[in-house]
């Protein structure tokens, strides 16, 4: 080869994942949604807060898709007239909020648990474990509900009690990696060359554990939202006059037979987010897995 020829250019990781997002029209769609999703939950209260509380006595119960009161007013208004448009734009702050803290504390704390218990002594992981499974044994709903009960609903206490009901599942996942992991060559070999156990931890089984959590986290996000949400139609929730999804299909159940769309509304950004972070999470396993990340690259560079 000449000079002159120049070397063909190796695209970027930031590159080769647009490609194998493009590749998976359903993960591209859902992240699309949840962009979405996570800009009204940044801009959202600031936007629209005040029409969000706004009450219009006039336009209670308004039916969904008549503009007779704004554009705001599309999906409908409340028992108040409140335009439910804004009210589930403002919400989704709260919503993602709570899910978000909980989902990044339980993955910290379960993920550096589940690296000592891994790595560490056997008296070390017993204790460890133990703890995991006194957590487990109790129903994760009803250990918020009673703490809740007894503490008061705040987003704090949301974030809190959520979390730890689900810090069990990152430990013990990332237990069972570190315990298969450490016994490979290049740990190995790290420890024969003189490395420090908390170089090897981080420097060389963290990096391999951390694609299965990260599609852990994923599908976690989704499960504590729905959690919160079930909080919230149970009263115990966030409330008022903060909004979350969750309580505003509680304040919608007793006019479920008359004004459907109370309801509906919210239920369907639940589900739509809900079905987006787990089609996002779908993708996220084969993208970030080397054996099988080959299937979208092929379909990316067809594509392109």
């Amino acid at each position: 080869m000449t000079h002159n020829e120049a070397m063909p250019e190796t695209p970027g990781p930031i590159t080769r994942f647009a490609r194998m997002l493009w590749a998976d029209k359903f993960a591209l769609a859902a992240a699309i949604f949840l962009l979405i999703v996570l800009v009204m939950s940044l801009i959202g209260p600031a936007w629209l807060d005040a029409a969000a509380q706004k009450q219009n006595l006039r336009g209670r119960n308004a039916p969904p898709f008549h503009l007779d009161l704004g554009w705001l007013w599309f999906l409908g208004a409340d028992a108040l007239g409140r335009p439910l448009l804004a009210r589930i734009i403002v919400a989704t702050q709260n919503t993602m909020m709570v899910a978000a803290g909980a989902v990044l504390v339980s993955a910290i704390a379960g993920s550096m648990l589940g690296l000592i218990a891994g790595y560490a002594g056997n008296k070390v992981s017993q204790v460890i474990m133990r703890i995991a499974d006194v957590i487990m044994s109790f129903p994760s709903l009803l250990i918020a509900v009673i703490v809740l009960y007894v503490f008061g609903p705040s987003v704090t206490n949301l974030i809190i009690i959520l979390s730890i009901t689900r810090i069990p599942v990152y430990l013990r996942t990332t237990r069972a990696e570190v315990l298969e992991i450490r016994e490979r060559m290049f740990v190995s070999a790290a420890r024969v060359m003189g490395a420090s156990q908390k170089r090897i931890i981080f420097r060389h089984i963290l990096p391999v554990v951390l694609p299965t959590l990260t599609t852990i986290a994923t599908l976690d996000f989704a499960y504590v939202m729905l959690a919160e949400s079930s909080l919230s139609f149970l009263g115990i929730g966030i409330q008022p006059p903060e909004i979350t999804w969750g309580l505003m299909i509680a304040q919608g159940r007793q006019y479920l037979t008359n004004a459907w769309w109370l309801s509906f509304w919210p239920g369907l950004a639940i589900i739509l987010t809900t079905l987006s972070l787990n089609l996002l999470s779908n993708w996220l396993r084969i993208a970030l897995d080397p054996v099988q990340r080959w299937r979208l690259e092929m379909r990316g560079h067809k594509n392109g």
